[in-house]
């Protein structure tokens, strides 16, 4: 029996809103023909309107003192755990990730709050020693206010999770804007969230597309509502919301996208490297922002890796994500058409590997060994194009979909100039026995996030997570760098000496005699 479709709906300050009349219709992309949720968008005015609800509710949870935000953290974990499976499930019939995938991803909700439970208890600043007498000097952590925090939608729970938990921990409200093709995962999280002792106000959900919520946003800088914006997703609309900001003089909190490296040197393990590379490359169908985009392999292993790889690819399950497969459909139909148009990409010089055709899989384009009905959802062959050379747009632009470029080498210093050269920043991989080659590596790539042996994906809730270049600015999440986004330092100096004591000038000096020598 079919599910009932969701109604859903933005929340300020605890009321939903109503209903529009023409809702979004959201889909299972692993079966398009059930409807998930119908979902009532709001506008640019409703935007402005949450952010002003969550400064009102500020400074009363910013009162409240640190330790006990921090036990509402431990609570949103302790509901999460309880409810995991029944997240999980939801997460893979709103965007089509595996069951296993899916739990990993609400075991790093529950990860970040067990961090962040004690974090509480930790918000230290420092007392700091005078160059006065009788004065003290102290640093403080203070919350920014509001903070506008705006996620795509693959990884629909645990990145919003990522900046949603530390903003709470660290006295901030919170205006949430979540993917609108994942609103399911994030109606269900929210519910999850709120009921964990929040205020009304403190942490609002609107469902809006892009450009009403640029709108909004705007708007609300304008007003003085929005003191923190965190923005997860393209790297072109990340520029757009960092020149916005820029013209308040804030510095937002951006995670980009990603076309993430991956060497295989000549002493590499194989094996081993083909394992990380298939689940680079084709974990979530590609979609991820620290997929796999350019395998670099060093051009003595570069034919056997390359059969290996195409070996492993074909021989994978692939459809149902339910079932125990590598991946599932695309998460929306507006990823699938733009996965069609990178496959345009596709030059007379490269070598297609990987599975029994290329698009989507159909009954006339069937994938060998497909898990389910392939006509049910959006569901596509990956792809693995060897001889990818650095002029073509699928070794320079992010790929978001189930495609690997690959690309010979001749020497560690080359492979570290092409790892580098698409301008991205995000995350990047190595496999070698060779410790020496390891750390040559890491202090050339300009990744934010080094692997060795490891694939290029992967996070954990104590790491700092983020990239440079088109990958980022720079900002961190996880751990307790992401704080540093959240908060301001405050100084405070104290001086119980009954009078004036100007710094730099009535300082006290001593008297060294820099011409004594011992004698000879």
């Amino acid at each position: 029996m079919t599910a009932t479709p969701l109604d859903l709906r933005s929340v300020i300050a605890g009321k939903r809103l109503p209903a529009a009349k023409t809702p979004l219709v959201s889909v299972n992309p692993a079966d398009t023909a059930q409807t998930v949720a119908e979902v009532s968008l709001a506008d640019r005015a409703d935007f402005v309107s949450a952010c002003r609800a969550a400064k009102n509710a500020q400074q009363q949870w910013a009162r409240v003192p640190a330790p006990v935000r921090g036990q509402v953290i431990g609570a949103m974990g302790d509901l999460v755990t309880a409810n995991k499976e029944a997240l999980a499930r939801i997460v893979t019939r709103d965007i089509g990730k595996t069951l296993a995938e899916a739990r990993g991803e609400v075991q790093e909700i529950i990860d970040t709050c067990e961090f962040f439970r004690g974090e509480g208890r930790r918000l230290y600043g420092q007392s700091v020693p005078s160059e006065m007498p009788d004065k003290q000097l102290f640093t403080f952590r203070t919350p920014v206010g509001v903070a506008a925090i705006i996620t795509a939608g693959n990884f629909p729970v645990a990145v919003p999770a990522w900046y949603i938990i530390p903003a709470l921990l660290t006295g901030n409200a919170v205006v949430w804007k979540p993917a609108e093709y994942s609103a399911a995962c994030a109606w269900a999280l929210y519910e999850l969230l709120t009921r964990a002792g929040l205020p009304e106000g403190v942490l609002n959900l609107v469902y809006a597309d892009g450009e009403e919520t640029f709108a909004g946003l705007s708007a609300a800088l304008g007003e003085g509502l929005v003191d923190k914006v965190g923005f997860t997703g393209s790297s072109a609309v990340g520029v757009r919301i960092g020149e916005l900001c820029g013209r308040h003089l804030q510095t937002p909190c951006l995670e980009l996208g990603g076309k993430n490296p991956m060497v295989i040197t000549e002493d590499a393990d194989l094996e081993v490297a083909v394992e990380g590379a298939l689940f680079s490359g084709f974990g979530t169908a590609g979609q991820r922002c620290t997929s796999l985009g350019t395998a670099l392999v060093h051009e003595s292993v570069h034919d056997r890796f390359v059969s290996m790889l195409a070996e492993a690819t074909a021989a994978a399950p692939i459809g149902d994500p339910t079932r125990d497969v590598l991946y599932g459909p695309m998460i929306d139909h507006r990823f699938a058409e733009r996965y069609e148009s990178f496959l345009g990409w596709i030059g007379d010089h490269h070598r297609v590997l990987g599975s029994s055709g290329v698009g989507r899989i159909t009954p006339a384009n069937p994938r060998a060994g497909f898990v389910g009905d392939p006509q049910a959802g959006l569901f596509y062959h990956p792809v693995i194009l060897d001889g990818v050379v650095p002029e073509d747009r699928v070794f320079t632009e992010e790929t978001f979909g189930p495609i690997i470029g690959v690309t010979a080498y001749r020497h560690l210093e080359e492979a570290i100039e092409l790892a580098n050269l698409p301008g991205y920043g995000l995350s990047c991989s190595i496999y070698t026995t060779d410790a020496k080659k390891a750390f040559a590596f890491r202090s050339g790539i300009g990744a934010g996030m080094v692997s060795v042996n490891n694939s290029t994906s992967g996070a954990e809730a104590h790491l700092p997570f983020g990239g440079n270049g088109r990958s980022g600015n720079g900002s961190r999440l996880s751990g307790v760098w992401v704080l540093d986004q959240f908060t301001r330092w405050q100084s405070m100096n104290w001086d119980y000496s009954g009078r004036l004591q100007k710094a730099q000038m009535d300082v006290q000096t001593t008297q060294a005699e820099p011409d004594f020598r011992l004698p000879g």
